[in-house]
């Protein structure tokens, strides 16, 4: 039995290894194209870098367009993620604390804007921004993104805050707080894992979402994602900067990543996520 089991760690050892490996290897391949020229990209093909070099790098961080396009795409995404969490906590908490007419229904209806592409949403963003005159600014970008990222924090804090007993927020009114003070200090500590997770999740979505943030941007807020898309020039695509941004872009991510891992693990382990 024992060598069974011995048998059956080390193949689900190697089907684990096996698996990184599998998803690793694009992430590889993009480093090793920002080390690389683009003559030895399209010339030659080799596992590493034969002459590695920081020229694309040094591209992006002294090109204005190219770094500023980081400069754009983080100030939507954090506007976005702040606003998100400013409106589906408050939302959040009536759909977790009290019943009225209509609230299944509501809830559905907020959820099912999160279900809707995003392509039926660009054309009437695009001409009403244009008709106010948010075209191509920051908060146009942030705004049209709460459209899909405020249902989700919504679902995802109503969880967690269902999971706070009422007794709670009795005992607290007994004592004096009042709803501002004990919503602050009291009830989002008890509910920080959730706000963790549901800020993750608005921000990823932001910062990886191209349609909207393409249609409604065209130079002073253009995010880094529609700049990559439009790296061909008259000497064909310049392969080397584009691998070298996709490398900055991964990134943001990874460190939001790994700063909220234990609260998406605890958002899992509640079910809502």
């Amino acid at each position: 039995m024992a060598a069974v089991a011995e048998r059956r760690a080390t193949g689900s050892a190697i089907v684990m290894v096996a698996y990184l490996l599998f998803l690793l290897t694009p992430i590889y391949w993009l480093v090793t194209m920002s080390l690389k020229t683009n003559a030895e990209i399209t010339g030659t093909f080799s596992l590493w870098p034969h002459e590695p070099t920081l020229a694309n790098y040094r591209t992006i961080l002294t090109d204005p367009s190219w770094y500023m396009g980081y400069v754009n795409s983080l100030t939507y995404v954090v506007l976005n993620t702040a606003i998100s969490l400013a409106v589906a906590l408050p939302a959040a908490y009536a759909f977790s604390r009290y019943r009225f007419m209509g609230d299944k229904h509501l809830f559905f209806w907020l959820l099912s804007n999160r279900m809707a592409p995003a392509a039926v949403f660009a054309l009437p963003f695009f001409q009403l921004y244009s008709a106010v005159g948010l075209f191509d600014t920051h908060i146009a970008v942030a705004l049209a993104h709460c459209l899909f990222n405020v249902p989700l924090a919504v679902w995802i804090l109503e969880g967690f805050m269902s999971g706070v007993p009422r007794e709670i927020d009795e005992t607290a009114y007994i004592d004096g707080y009042s709803f501002p003070r004990f919503f602050v200090r009291i009830f989002m500590p008890l509910i920080a894992s959730g706000i963790g997770v549901a800020a993750f999740f608005c921000f990823m979505f932001s910062w990886v979402e191209l349609l909207l943030s393409r249609t409604l941007t065209s130079v002073n807020a253009k995010p880094i994602a529609a700049t990559m898309t439009r790296t061909v020039s008259a000497s064909g695509l310049d392969w080397g900067v584009l691998a070298a941004a996709g490398v900055l872009t991964i990134v943001p991510g990874a460190l939001v990543i790994w700063f909220v891992r234990n609260y998406i693990a605890k958002g899992f382990a509640l079910g809502r996520v």
